[in-house]
């Protein structure tokens, strides 16, 4: 049993990886925070516990009550689709209608000259708001319910005894993601104390995030 937990532990990992690595709306959302260095660890954390109960659901054999019950995924597919072109518009205004000079460059990378008193009453509802769109990013997608619940709770199925082993390894391949997403993208707030980079990362943001909303819309 000892030798077969960690080949299942592996598989999970690699799984989940090539499940969560794809471009899609909450990754493009976790690297826009990571760059602007701002709410990481909470952003990070959410996504990353949030994939840990979705998986745990599924390992549990969840998954076959989210089939019997298809328009589970219908309505959050349509609310869902909803919120991420509602976002992807917002990120499009700011490539059309992008704060000027200095202040674009303190709003994203946290190095900005403004006084500590305006930066900490702004703080909570910027978190805030951090907060609440990562969770609807990440609850108000059917395909992350497809991904965990279903697809990632069947294979953990086929390995028996070992189907937790199999789901933690790919609980710690959705930590190790953000984590290193999250994190890693300040690596390149150098690149984007220029507004011209942020006008090119939200335009991929507002692209991505429109697409991904009428994907849902569509076939809701």
């Amino acid at each position: 049993m000892t030798h077969g937990i960690i080949p299942a532990g592996l598989a999970g990992f690699g799984t989940g990886l090539s499940l969560i690595v794809a471009i899609g709306a909450q990754n493009a959302f976790v690297l826009r925070q990571g760059v602007r260095r701002h709410s990481v660890l909470t952003v990070v954390a959410i996504c990353a516990v949030s994939d840990a109960a979705l998986i745990a659901l599924g390992v549990a054999g969840v998954g076959a009550f989210v089939t019997a019950w298809p328009p589970a995924l219908t309505l959050v597919g349509l609310v869902g689709g909803a919120f991420l072109i509602c976002y992807g518009f917002l990120a499009a205004r700011r490539v059309l209608r992008p704060t000027p000079g200095a202040a674009l460059t303190a709003e994203h990378t946290g190095t900005g000259s403004t006084g500590a008193s305006a930066t900490g009453a702004s703080a909570s509802l910027s978190t805030r708001g951090a907060v609440l769109a990562c969770l609807a990013m990440t609850w108000l997608n059917p395909h992350v319910y497809l991904d965990t619940v279903l697809l990632l709770g069947s294979l953990a199925a086929d390995r028996g005894d070992l189907r937790w082993a199999f789901g933690t390894g790919a609980v710690l391949a959705s930590l190790t993601w953000f984590g290193a997403l999250g994190y890693g993208a300040r690596l390149l707030s150098g690149l984007f104390a220029r507004p011209s980079a942020w006008r090119v990362l939200d335009g991929l943001v507002a692209a991505t995030m429109v697409t991904m909303g009428g994907l849902l819309l569509a076939r809701a």
